[in-house]
């Protein structure tokens, strides 16, 4: 079964996911992004959603986790929570 490790920034706006991925871009820290923005618990560790594997996130989630590159930041991506920038740190 396949595992991946991945850390996020959810936001509720398109918008604000676009403007947040610019940042990032231009050298802004992934991590103090989610902490100042993220609405999700994980944002107080940087977006740190840990190990997990297919199936345990919401399938918009999951589709970009396991098959998007490694180390690269993606999104906006929508689901039922808001907008996601996912950045998948680690996969096997």
């Amino acid at each position: 079964m396949p595992r991946a490790q991945a850390r996020h920034i959810l936001v509720k706006t398109e918008q604000e996911c676009s403007k947040l991925k610019k940042d990032i871009e231009g050298g802004a820290s992934f991590a103090d992004l989610a902490k100042k923005h993220s609405q999700c618990p994980s944002g107080r560790s940087g977006g740190d959603l840990g190990e997990f594997g297919p199936g345990q996130m919401v399938p918009e989630f999951d589709t970009v986790v396991f098959s998007a590159p490694v180390n690269t930041v993606q999104g906006p991506v929508k689901t039922q929570f808001g907008y996601h920038l996912i950045e998948i740190t680690k996969r096997a």
